[in-house]
Formats: structure tokens, sequence, C-alpha cells
């Protein structure tokens, strides 16, 4: 297990990586090997959603089923070409959706009182989508704090000046990064479920 200097142990994982080189797809089976192992996890991954034309959008789906709206591509423009509310690109965010689905399991973990197990929380994605959500963000700093979580969250790749939390979470020496890529993203995935299981020992 590495550990950084002033002895912090490093135990949380930050996946990065281009978008759609399989970040989401290396949470997820890493979540699935580590619930056959009974290992308790909790949180949240962002999958696309396909229409007819191709993709219209994206859901965030808890790892027990849940599913909601987190963005779609608006079905009508504004008139005069203005947009309200939350977009990245040509995608409307639905943050009262995403923030009903997502905030209560990260908040459930911390009312908890069993305070003494550990617990993998899982977040896929922190991205510009679920930013704009300022609940979100303090829950996301409060998951990294807590000393009962392993975090094991997805980030996009580093392109200039990007918001402060990610900042924030990429300079925290609890941290370690792996960064995907289409050579190394079938081996990372063993290589990420073990950093996991020996983060839980610590």
């Amino acid at each position: 297990m590495a550990v950084r200097q002033y002895d912090v142990p490093v135990i949380h994982a930050l996946i990065t990586g281009s978008p759609g080189v399989g970040k989401t797809t290396l949470v997820k089976h890493v979540v699935q090997q580590l619930q056959e192992l009974g290992t308790s996890l909790a949180g949240f991954y962002t999958e696309e959603v396909r229409g007819h034309h191709g993709r219209i959008g994206f859901d965030v789906v808890t790892l027990d089923g849940q599913r909601a709206p987190l963005a779609r591509v608006p079905q009508a423009q504004q008139p005069g070409g203005n947009r309200r509310g939350y977009y990245v690109g040509k995608y409307e965010v639905k943050l009262n959706s995403f923030e009903q689905l997502a905030l209560p399991v990260l908040q459930q973990k911390h009312d908890s009182s069993d305070s003494t197990k550990k617990c993998i929380q899982v977040i896929d994605e922190i991205g510009k989508m679920e930013l704009f959500s300022k609940e979100f963000v303090h829950l996301v700093q409060k998951t990294f704090q807590s000393p009962r979580n392993v975090v094991m969250a997805t980030i996009p790749i580093s392109k200039g000046k990007s918001h402060w939390l990610l900042e924030e979470l990429r300079n925290r020496k609890d941290v370690q990064i792996f960064e995907v890529t289409v050579d190394n993203r079938v081996k990372l995935h063993s290589q990420v479920q073990s950093f996991i299981e020996n983060s839980l020992s610590l």
C-alpha cells in the first residue's frame, strides 16, 4: 500500500480519463466483483441513455438499481434561442432529479449509527453536470473527510482550469489517481480492485 509524506495512508481512488474511454465500465466491474465478495458499498454511477438517433442524455443509477434522469437533450429550443436552467453542451441538467436520488445515497452513510464499519463510497462521476449542485459538492467533501469511507470516484481528465473541488481532490495526500486509457483499461480493473481491498484493511 502506498503511503505519502507525513505517513498519510493513500486509501481513496480517483479514476480519470478521456470521455468514453471506459471509466464507468471499470467502476461497474469493480463494484460487481466487490459485491460478490460481500463487501459493503454505496453510491451511484452514471449511464448514458440512447434513443433511435443516438445518445439523448444520462441517468444516475444507484448501486441498488434506482434510476433518475441526470441530463437530457431538450425536446424543443426555447423561444429566441435563450436557454434557462443548467446546461453542459447540448444537454440540460436535471438538477432536482439528480439531487433527489443521489444526495440521500451519500447522506445516509453519514447518518448511519454504525460508525465503526468502513464502507466503499462509489461516486461516478464528479463532473460538470453534478457540480452544479452545491449540496453535492458539500457531501463529496464530507465523504472524503470521513474516516469511515473508502472512496472510488471518477473525475474528468485535467484540461486547463477546472472546478475548485476537483483540484482539491486531486491534491489530497490520501488519494491515488488512476488514468484509464484504451491500452490499460482491461488490466486496470484488477489494480483498482486490489487497491480498494487494501484500503479497507487500513
